[in-house]
Parts: C-alpha cells; sequence; structure tokens
C-alpha cells in the first residue's frame, strides 16, 4: 500500500520561524532514508523512548531511594515531567514540540544509580582518568553503548537533538574557546571531532525550554516529596514569600482542605506561575532579538527561555530550602554516604577483576586493557546501572552491603 504523505499530520502545522525545522534537519553522522509518516525529530524520541537506558531510568533516584516508598519520584518519573512542561512551554511559543520532548527525555540518560551520589563517587574513582559527567555520559549512551541497530552504535540521533542534549545548559566554549564551566569533557570533544555541535553558541530554543522545565519540575517535585517524607513542612514554606503567597491564596479559597489535596494545589498553581514566567520572558527577549531562523537563536548573545529576576530569586531560595532541610539532612547524608560506598567498592572490584561485570557485553576484552580505557568501560557499566542492581551485585561481591533507609 503506498501511504499518501499529504494527508498526515507531523505535530503541529504552525511554528515560528525561529523553531528548528525538522526538514531541515542538519542530519544524522550517519545517513539514513526518512520515514513517510514521521519526521526526524519524531523518529529521534520515540528512538529514545525504545532506549535500555530510557527504561532503566525507572529504578534510577531521584531524591529519596525507591525502597523508601513507592511514592516519591525516580529518575523516569521525573524525566516525565519534566518532558510533559517541555512539551507546553514549546507549544507555547510555536516550536518543534517533538525536539523539545525528545531533549527532556534524554537528558537524564547519563546519572547513575542513587542520583547526585553516584555521580559524585563515581567522578571521585575515575578523576586518575578523566572524571566523570552525566551530560557526557549521556552523549556516549545514545552514540556508542546503546547497542540496537545492525549499522551503526548508538541510536544515530539528529544533530539538533545531540545538540540540545549536549548544551541545553547553555555554550560549553567561549567564542575564544575556554571552556564556560570547566574543561569540556573528553567524550564530548571527540565527538565534536566527528559532528561538529558548535560548542560555542547557544542550543535551540526546543533545548532550551527542556532545560528550564528541568529546573521547574525538580523544583516542585522535591517539595512535593520532601513533604511527604516528613523533611519539609508547610511552616517551611512559608519562609519563601512566593510559596507563602501560594499557601495563602489556596487557603483561601479552599479553608478546610486535608493536607494532600493542599500540596497538589499549592504545586500545580507553582508549575503554572513558573512556566508562564518562562514564556513571558521569552516573549519578551524574541521581541528585541526579532529571530528570523533557529540559527539566530544559536547565535543570540543570551538565552530566551529562562526566569524573570523575581522569578530566578524564588529559584535560588526553594533550591537553597531544599538543599538545607533534604538533600543535606543527617539521615539523607548517612544514606549518601552508604550508596558512596557501594559505588565506589564495586569499581574496585571491577577494575580488579573486570570479570564480575557478568552483563558486560565487552568483558572478555577488558582483562587485557590498560587501566584507562578499562577504567572507562567500567565506569560505562556502573553508571548504567539501577539503584536495585547495584545493590543486589554488591551484594554478589562483598559480604557487608551498607543499608540505604
Amino acid at each position: 500500500m503506498t501511504i499518501d504523505t499529504r494527508a498526515l499530520g507531523f505535530g503541529s502545522s504552525e511554528r515560528a520561524v525561529y523553531a528548528a525545522d525538522p526538514w531541515t534537519t542538519r542530519g544524522r553522522l550517519y545517513p539514513e532514508d526518512g520515514s513517510p509518516t514521521r519526521s526526524d525529530f519524531q523518529r529521534d524520541r520515540d528512538r529514545i523512548v525504545h532506549t535500555t537506558a530510557f527504561r532503566r531510568l525507572k529504578h534510577k533516584t531521584q531524591v529519596f531511594i525507591a525502597q523508601d516508598g513507592d511514592h516519591y519520584r525516580t529518575r523516569l518519573t521525573h524525566t516525565i515531567e519534566v518532558a510533559q512542561i517541555a512539551r507546553a512551554l514549546a507549544r507555547a511559543l510555536k516550536l518543534d514540540e517533538d525536539l523539545a520532548e525528545g531533549v527532556a527525555l534524554v537528558h537524564d540518560f547519563g546519572h547513575t544509580p542513587f542520583g547526585h551520589t553516584g555521580e559524585d563517587a563515581l567522578h571521585e574513582v575515575l578523576l586518575p582518568y578523566g572524571g566523570f559527567d552525566h551530560n557526557a555520559q549521556s552523549l556516549r549512551i545514545v552514540t556508542k553503548l546503546e547497542r540496537r541497530y545492525a549499522e551503526f552504535d548508538g541510536i544515530n540521533l539528529t544533530w539538533e537533538s545531540l545538540e540540545g542534549l549536549v548544551k541545553h545548559n547553555g555554550p560549553l566554549l567561549t567564542p575564544d574557546g575556554v571552556g564556560t564551566r570547566g574543561p569540556v569533557p573528553q567524550p564530548i570533544l571527540d565527538y565534536c571531532e566527528l559532528h561538529d555541535l558548535e560548542l560555542a553558541t547557544y542550543a535551540s530554543l526546543e533545548a532550551q525550554v527542556a532545560a528550564i522545565a528541568d529546573d521547574i519540575a525538580y523544583n516542585t517535585h522535591d517539595i512535593d516529596d520532601g513533604l511527604r517524607s516528613g523533611y519539609l513542612t508547610f511552616d517551611m514554606l512559608e519562609e519563601i514569600p512566593f510559596l507563602a503567597g501560594l499557601m495563602a491564596e489556596v487557603r483561601a479559597r479552599y479553608p478546610h482542605l486535608e493536607p494532600s489535596r493542599f500540596t497538589h494545589e499549592i504545586m500545580r498553581r507553582q508549575i503554572t506561575r513558573m512556566v508562564e514566567d518562562v514564556i513571558g520572558v521569552a516573549q519578551q527577549r524574541l521581541s528585541l532579538l526579532r529571530p528570523g531562523s533557529a540559527t539566530d537563536i544559536r547565535g543570540a548573545d543570551r538565552v530566551v527561555a529562562t526566569f524573570s529576576e523575581g522569578m530566578a530569586e524564588t529559584d535560588r531560595q526553594i533550591k537553597a530550602m531544599l538543599f538545607k532541610r533534604i538533600y543535606r539532612n543527617p539521615d539523607i547524608m548517612r544514606i549518601r554516604a552508604g550508596a558512596a560506598q557501594i559505588v565506589t567498592d564495586l569499581f574496585a572490584a571491577y577494575m580488579a577483576n573486570p570479570k564480575e561485570m557478568q552483563s558486560h557485553y565487552w568483558v572478555d576484552h577488558i582483562a587485557g586493557l590498560s587501566d584507562a580505557p578499562k577504567a572507562r568501560h567500567v565506569g560505562d557499566y556502573l553508571a548504567g546501572m539501577t539503584d536495585t542492581y547495584a545493590i543486589s551485585a554488591h551484594r554478589r561481591l562483598f559480604d557487608h552491603t551498607p543499608d540505604l533507609r
């Protein structure tokens, strides 16, 4: 049967001139024929969802270890919330929604088990070999480590999706070639030798909305999870004027609301206000920049999708509260120490005997490598683990495994 592509809808038909255009994509590292039913950015999003890395996010920590309770966010549910907000922002600004969603869905692929604790521990043991960066690891996963296709490693995403993955938080280099946040991780530099991602420019506006959606999502759901855990109280939220205003608004309208519904009403208002703030700022900056293409967005001298000064201050206040009350809570710090020990112990065990990495596809070749490439393979293996797999692997190799409760 022949498909009449003229009758098909490829998402929103009304894109702004500054939106990324899937029909003029800069292409893939390995050229492929197009699809008659999906744009290239739709195909990218679909490939991301079907990866092993995406499925593993369901058992990777966001803040609270999964065994603490079924209702806390995992890295997967966080990712889904980010994608929902990114798509809403993209629709409001007439961007390519599929690209924005794809960047949101892939942005945390490189995270280790046990959240930022695992990342810090893995970075520490890999320091002699170049360290560890979760953003660079995300790039390694989608360009090398996923093994699904007959003709190439990785999933062969478009230039725009890879650019968004690498640069969603802004340029990695100044125009003079200096790292904006320290040295650029070597895996990113290596890939750019093959497929230049233009590290000194901003990413597309689609990638920018994915980045700010990440902030909105975790600022909101970490408060929700913090209240559920008991590490946060409503009185603590009152210390932040923005949140105090939201609570007063909810109390005035629903004076006898039960705590769980009260929490939800606060959170939904927080997301709405932050999303509307970003849209307003983006519209204002677009009116000043007057971009005629996505290239103009990349070449701008500032980020377009961001918070206003007032909301940025609220963002700082919320992050400071979360850091003090949750991330550095003594109970959480005890759990973090145990999680770090698991990662450190496993790294030492696998370096000493790579054959203990029973499910690693290259395990038979690693033992003969020098320490640097062997360490990178061990890092790949550890970074890909879920919390549950890491705990199980540690129990198999060691007499005592820290209790992460």
